[in-house]
Formats: C-alpha cells, sequence, structure tokens
C-alpha cells in the first residue's frame, strides 16, 4: 500500500488523464450515471414506503375492518334489501370461533356539533374501547386515552385532537380538566392526540367511551363497523372469509351474498404495497449496476487505448526494471481512481436529487415522497461494488500493457 502514497503514482495517473481529458470525461458519465440512479430510485421507494407507514403506521398491519350493509339476496323468509347490524355478541362469536384472531375491536362512530365558549364546530366523535390504542397506537400529545374505568362507570371523558384543540382553545391553554360540550352534554378533557392518519378511513376527532356512546346515542348493541387483527403467522385475508361466513351464518344472511358485508383488508394492501416495494427496488438495484458495468466498461475501454498509447513508455520502464506487478498495479489504481471519483460524483448528486425532491413533494399534509433518503450502508455497498468492479475492469488493460515484451514495445512508434 506504500505506493499509494508516492507521488510519482498520482503524477502518472494525473498525466495519464491530462492528455485525454474530454475522453476521460465523457467515459466517467456513464458510472456517474449509473450511481445517480441507483442512489435516485432508492431514495424515492424510500420516501413511498415513508409516506405509505405514514398513512396506515398507526394501525397494526395484518387487520381488516368489517362493517354491516344491504343483502342482496332473499334468505330465510328475509327478503332482499335487509340492513345487517352487527352486534356484540358477533364480536365475541368471531374471537372465540374465528382461528388466527388476536383483536376484535368494536366501534361507533357519530356526527356530533362541539361548543366550547364561543367557539364550535361539527366533528365526528368515536365510540371506543382501551383495545383500540394496542391496534390503532394513538400519539398522545398530552393526557391519556380512554381505560378501562371509563368504560366501566360510562364516564363522560373525551379525547379529542390537536386540530379540535386548537380551534376550541387559545394557543398555550390547558385543556386537560377543561370541559367541552358535545351535543349539549359536559365532557372532561382528558388527553390530546396527534392525528396523523391520512388514510384507511373516516378521520378520527374525538373519543369517549364505548359505554358513553352507546347510552348517549341508545345504540344497545349494536356497532358500526369491527376491526380484526391477525395473529403473527395468520393469513388474514383467509381471517376476513371466516369472519364473514360466521357473521352471515349469525345474521341469517345467505352465504354466497356478497353485498351484506362491507370490508376493507389492510393486511392485503401492505402486502400489495411491500411487493410493489421490493420489486422497485429490486428493479433499481438491476438498472443502476447495468448501467454502471457499462460505464466501468467504457473505462476499461478508453485504459486500452491509454495502454496502446504509451506502448513505448511501459517498454521503456520495463527496460529499466519495473515488473509486470508493478506495471498492472498502476493501471488497476487508474481504473479504481475513475470509477471512485465518477461514483463519488453521483452519490453526491443523487443526494442533491433527493434534497429536491423532500423540498418539492416532501411536505405537506399528504406527501408524495416523506424523507427520501437512502442508508449509509446502502451507500458503503454501492462504494465497494464500483471499488470491485474497478479493480476487475482494470485487469484487463493491465494485463495488456504486461503481455508486450520490453524489445517490442521499444520499437513501437
Amino acid at each position: 500500500m506504500k505506493f499509494l502514497f508516492e507521488r510519482d503514482t498520482w503524477q502518472e495517473i494525473y498525466d495519464s488523464l491530462r492528455k485525454n481529458k474530454l475522453r476521460t470525461i465523457v467515459t466517467m458519465i456513464g458510472v456517474w450515471w449509473g450511481i445517480l440512479l441507483l442512489v435516485g430510485l432508492l431514495g424515492a421507494a424510500r420516501g413511498i414506503e415513508n409516506s405509505f407507514n405514514r398513512s396506515f403506521g398507526d394501525f397494526a398491519t395484518n387487520s381488516v375492518f368489517i362493517w354491516g350493509q344491504f343483502t342482496s339476496m332473499p334468505f330465510k323468509g328475509f327478503q332482499e334489501g335487509k340492513q345487517v347490524r352487527l352486534t356484540l355478541s358477533n364480536v365475541e362469536a368471531i374471537k372465540s370461533e374465528v382461528e388466527g384472531v388476536r383483536f376484535v375491536v368494536p366501534r361507533n362512530r357519530n356526527q356530533a356539533t362541539v361548543l366550547r365558549n364561543f367557539q364550535s364546530g361539527n366533528y365526528g366523535v368515536s365510540g371506543d374501547f382501551p383495545l383500540l390504542d394496542k391496534v390503532q397506537k394513538k400519539k398522545m400529545v398530552v393526557g391519556r386515552f380512554i381505560n378501562q374505568n371509563d368504560i366501566d362507570q360510562k364516564r363522560k371523558v373525551v379525547v379529542i385532537s390537536e386540530d379540535i384543540y386548537k380551534q376550541l382553545f387559545e394557543k398555550d391553554e390547558l385543556a386537560l380538566g377543561e370541559y367541552i360540550l358535545i351535543n349539549s352534554i359536559n365532557f372532561k378533557v382528558i388527553g390530546i392526540f396527534r392525528n396523523d392518519q391520512n388514510g384507511g378511513g373516516p378521520t378520527d376527532d374525538m373519543h369517549i367511551p364505548f359505554s358513553t356512546f352507546q347510552q348517549i346515542y341508545n345504540q344497545g348493541d349494536r356497532i358500526g363497523w369491527m376491526m380484526i387483527t391477525g395473529e403473527k403467522g395468520y393469513d388474514i385475508k383467509q381471517i376476513e372469509l371466516d369472519a364473514q361466513l360466521l357473521l352471515k351464518n349469525l345474521n341469517k344472511v345467505h352465504p354466497e351474498d356478497k353485498r351484506a358485508f362491507g370490508s376493507f383488508n389492510l393486511g392485503s394492501l401492505f402486502k400489495k404495497v411491500e411487493g410493489f416495494l421490493t420489486g422497485m427496488q429490486f428493479l433499481t438495484w438491476f438498472v443502476g449496476i447495468a448501467t454502471l458495468i457499462a460505464g466501468v466498461f467504457a473505462i476499461g475501454n478508453i485504459l486500452l487505448i491509454t495502454v496502446k498509447e504509451r506502448t513505448k513508455e511501459i517498454g521503456i520502464r520495463r527496460a529499466l526494471g519495473a515488473t509486470p506487478f508493478e506495471i498492472k498495479r498502476q493501471i488497476v489504481v487508474e481504473a479504481i481512481f475513475l470509477t471512485l471519483i465518477a461514483g463519488l460524483f453521483g452519490i453526491i448528486s443523487g443526494g442533491f436529487i433527493l434534497m429536491i425532491l423532500d423540498a418539492t413533494v416532501g411536505g405537506g399534509e399528504n406527501p408524495t415522497l416523506l424523507n427520501p433518503s437512502v442508508s449509509i450502508p446502502i451507500v458503503w455497498v454501492a462504494l465497494f461494488i464500483l471499488i470491485m468492479l474497478g479493480t476487475l475492469i482494470g485487469l484487463i488493460p493491465a494485463y495488456k500493457a504486461t503481455s508486450v515484451k520490453p524489445i517490442d514495445a521499444l520499437r513501437e512508434e
């Protein structure tokens, strides 16, 4: 490694490149473009993944939502068009009879007019159990979420979103312990959460205890919809089919009726997105490395031409005692130097492009690419690939340089 720190080594590389500036620059563009594509596309894929995780990241990924609709087929004396209403007993049946179920969370929702002092608004109010916080983690800014005592005692307490807080309260005003009117009923604020949900159903504005919601809206044991989360390793699509078949039996719905229940399978959507992202990353690596190889081969061709032009010089060095290994080493170092410099420029350029993308399409409430970036290990892998390719491609002109006998090289004109 001592020769890398010798001035003559780098002087020779500089002299060689200076003689063919344009040709060298054009050749290096291939490597630069390859690493730029690799960094840019991998960063964009990461940005898409981050954006998707932000939209649905609060939910347990292996989940499905099921709600009742209207039948499309007559069955057991009931005419077509019967409204299907889910109940708490349906929830318990799914827990006990469907294999692979981890959680079943019943939920209710309605619209409510909210008033505090002279501020008011119309928001969605959800009746929920504490279990919701396990399958759809709430990012609490202050305070707490609903607990079991709230359910058992039917407390009139509410957890509100930051948006509601900003509309009903002054900036920096303490909200915990304060009361707001929900449909003319006083509710005590016990927590404020940050709502980052941009997909997967209606936005949550407020949460009150499920039992309190039942009492206020006279719901009985009816529920609006349920969220089913599967155990790890179980197919959430099969759980959805099994749950719907059981619900059809419990609610006297024809087994072939496809409209009686609506559903949204978040687990299947996650698998599709993960498959897309995996495919995109594979394609990115394939295109990037293929472009890199093409660029490195161009550098090899340039070095072959350079070796041809320096045949007499190489002959003189051989005659003065330079060994074949020293000649090969010099050519390989030139190849590595060219690929590494082009690659570093490509990484820097790719980083600037990702910064531009983040500034243009990475902001707002629904960013297309959220924090597009490439991890440091991937950068090191890319540099390792560059060095490896540079070394391999440098061996071709290096072998060519040492294959000519010194006496023949000295005769070369």
